[in-house]
């Protein structure tokens, strides 16, 4: 069974850990900090893990991330991959269209938007998609009328 590593931490590292976990701006760093300044005294990962509040696997990853890149590696944050929908390609013909000639319900939304683009979405994606361009919807509902007078 292989050693899984384990940071000893120089005096000038020490320092930059220990401001990092109190006063750096983003929680996660902080976290990621505490991780590693725990592991550095000794403790498990186990028990580091629970220290921060965080799963094993996660722990590890920030060991893990440290030794491949230091400090700059257990600092630095990959922005978030956010899928985008077909449908973003066609936002300005969509718009205009529906603009153009409004729809009254979500489902003909839906047959407009087939017949422009070939993409057919379902009522909770394409409303979403409608939302995200600034379309709202209009509800009708009767309007309350007092009682006639004899």
């Amino acid at each position: 069974m292989t050693n899984w590593f384990r940071p000893t931490l120089p005096p000038d590292i020490q320092a930059a850990v220990l401001d990092n976990r109190d006063r750096h701006p983003d929680a996660l760093v902080r976290r990621k900090m505490l991780v590693l300044w725990a592991v550095h005294l000794g403790h498990s990962r186990e028990q580091a893990a629970r220290l921060a509040n965080v799963g094993v696997a996660t722990a590890k990853r920030y060991v893990i991330a440290y030794r491949d890149g230091g400090l700059d590696g257990l600092t630095r944050r990959e922005p978030q991959r956010r899928s985008v929908s077909d449908l973003a390609a066609h936002a300005d013909a969509i718009k205009k269209s529906l603009t153009e000639r409004p729809v009254r319900t979500a489902a003909e939304a839906i047959e407009r938007i087939d017949e422009l683009t070939g993409i057919r979405r379902g009522l909770t994606q394409t409303r979403t998609f409608l939302a995200g361009l600034g379309f709202t919807w209009q509800r009708t509902r009767a309007v309350p009328m007092p009682p006639k007078s004899r």
